[in-house]
């Protein structure tokens, strides 16, 4: 990691590790933003902000009760965000998906406004739904413009994104208005999408990700004097990709915006993954920060040379990253939820996530099945490092072996690991560990006898592609393996990262028990990020 003391006006990248895909970067006044993807994770759209393009802080998340995700599949919900400001109010644009399976894709666009980060923000107007990743392009003639993905689903290529359309967008009126124009067809990369519009030096600039968001992406540049075009394409397509390079650190490069800062340097933000021995992304697609310029001939280029990303950047003013780390710390003796919390598909809220039902705990009503796309209720935060540790205490009184709480690593429905304590029929209380791969389930035979008064400290450690899980019944003891190391590769792949969270279910009567959480520790162990 940078400090003071090394390389001093530079950052390492990810600025943002973890699961922080599609970023969009803004700059107001001397603030910097990066508005992130959430998928089915609420809030929705974490919004990170900084003062020097080195120290980033989450600062917000918008999309509270706007949405309704609930029964929408893995790898859904709320993609690409565009933030965006203009005449005092900051303008957020975002997809709700709910459908993915092919051909089709239900993909609703939607716009809402806010005279500041923190809100108090619009209800959503909806625009359209004939793709995704919408963008907002406010001209200087004052005319509005929407731009998004197109997606054709009579195409025989597995991706359909078939270019970019443009339409106007009338705030008055709040809707659309005139008609769509394609405004610009996929390059030989293909799956075009991620639309920004910048104008610069008398050029439109049309900013896209394509070659899809694995190995493959990238960032395409195209301009046009008009802004309904026509464009012509960078010479030297792409402008930033990892796609000839399965050696570098940061993979996956694309999904770009770009930034000006106040001394007139430009950077450009963008999606990358740094997967472990060479395919899995357990971390999710983070955000990584690229210096930019525009050459001679009007054209983006990388400062350091090349079309590759690089790890170590410059920044300006001799701006430096503090030493500091990704570790989180809840004692639930607070009034809410710390904002590092997320959910699935719902808010939490006092029906089944409360800190006032016993004082100094998080009491979680318990929900449906781990797999539920509608009601599982677990709060969890995002895996930041490669290594690291995670820990829990747990109090509750299962009667049946429907009923369970504890710790989980998870990905998705199809993707987990929970440690957990229950009941079994002849032994009362137990706790165990069940672990779904790929959508294959497997429940590990170890039980573990239990006293049913008894307080239960649960921990995870993870090293890279290696986890181990452990228990404890008292202070006093040492920390004892429930179950053996595994791999847990599994929990890569999609669109997402990595969660390590803690949950209660219950499968007899919904909501017919609870689980007490006495603390959440994570605690991050990598040399370097």
């Amino acid at each position: 990691m940078i400090t003071e003391n090394k390389r001093a006006g530079y950052v390492q990248n990810p600025i943002l590790p973890g699961f922080n895909p599609d970023p969009c970067i803004l700059r107001v006044e001397n603030v910097y933003y990066i508005a992130v993807s959430t998928f089915e994770w609420l809030p929705g759209v974490r919004i990170y902000e900084s003062a020097n393009l080195a120290d980033w802080e989450h600062t917000t998340d918008i999309l509270t009760h706007q949405v309704d995700l609930r029964g929408n599949p893995k790898n859904c919900s709320i993609w690409a965000p565009q933030l965006s400001y203009h005449d005092g109010l900051f303008h957020l644009m975002y997809t709700d998906v709910k459908s993915t399976k092919r051909p089709f894709k239900d993909c609703h666009n939607y716009l809402i406004t806010a005279p500041s980060i923190h809100g108090p923000w619009s209800e959503p107007v909806y625009l359209n739904s004939s793709g995704f990743d919408p963008s907002l392009f406010h001209d200087d003639d004052g005319r509005k413009w929407l731009l998004n993905c197109l997606w054709d689903y009579r195409m025989t290529e597995s991706n359909k994104s078939c270019g970019i359309v443009i339409q106007e967008y009338d705030p008055a009126l709040g809707k659309l208005i005139g008609e769509p124009k394609k405004l610009f067809d996929c390059t030989p990369l293909q799956k075009t999408e991620a639309p920004h519009i910048y104008k610069q030096n008398g050029y439109y600039y049309l900013i896209t990700a394509e070659g899809g968001t694995g190995s493959g992406h990238a960032v395409t540049v195209a301009r046009s004097k008009e802004l309904l075009g026509p464009y012509e394409v960078d010479p030297l397509n792409p402008m930033l990709t990892s796609r000839n390079d399965p050696g570098l650190a940061l993979q996956c490069a694309g999904h770009g915006s770009l930034v000006q800062t106040p001394d007139g340097d430009w950077y450009m933000a963008h999606l990358c993954t740094r997967p472990l021995e060479g395919q899995f992304a357990i971390l999710g697609r983070e955000t990584a920060l690229q210096q930019v310029y525009w050459d001679e001939q009007g054209w983006l280029r990388l400062t350091a040379g090349g079309n590759t990303p690089q790890l170590v950047v410059p920044l300006p003013g001799g701006a430096v990253r503090k030493d500091g780390g990704n570790d989180f710390h809840d004692d639930f003796s607070g009034p809410g939820l710390k904002k590092n919390w997320n959910t699935l598909r719902i808010m939490a809220d006092e029906s089944w996530c409360s800190l006032s039902a016993r004082a100094g705990y998080l009491r979680i009503q318990a929900g449906e099945s781990p797999q539920s796309l509608f009601q599982h209720h677990i709060v969890a935060v995002r895996q930041t490092d490669k290594s690291f540790r995670a820990e829990t205490a747990v109090e509750s009184a299962p009667v049946l072996y429907l009923q369970m709480a504890g710790l989980l690593l998870y990905l998705n429905e199809d993707n987990y690991c929970y440690a957990y304590v229950s009941h079994e029929e002849g032994r009362g209380k137990v706790l165990r560990l069940m672990c779904c791969e790929r959508d294959e389930f497997e429940l590990e035979p170890v039980l573990i006898d239990v006293d049913q008064a008894s307080q239960v400290q649960l921990a995870v450690d993870v090293s890279e592609l290696n986890g181990q899980f452990y228990y404890r019944l008292d202070d006093a003891e040492d920390w004892r393996p429930l179950g053996g190391p595994r791999n847990i590769g599994f929990l890569s792949g999609g669109f997402t990262g990595n969660f390590v969270g803690i949950g209660a279910h219950d499968m007899n009567q919904f909501g017919g028990s609870y689980a007490d959480f006495a603390y959440f520790k994570y605690t991050g162990r990598d040399s370097a990020i």
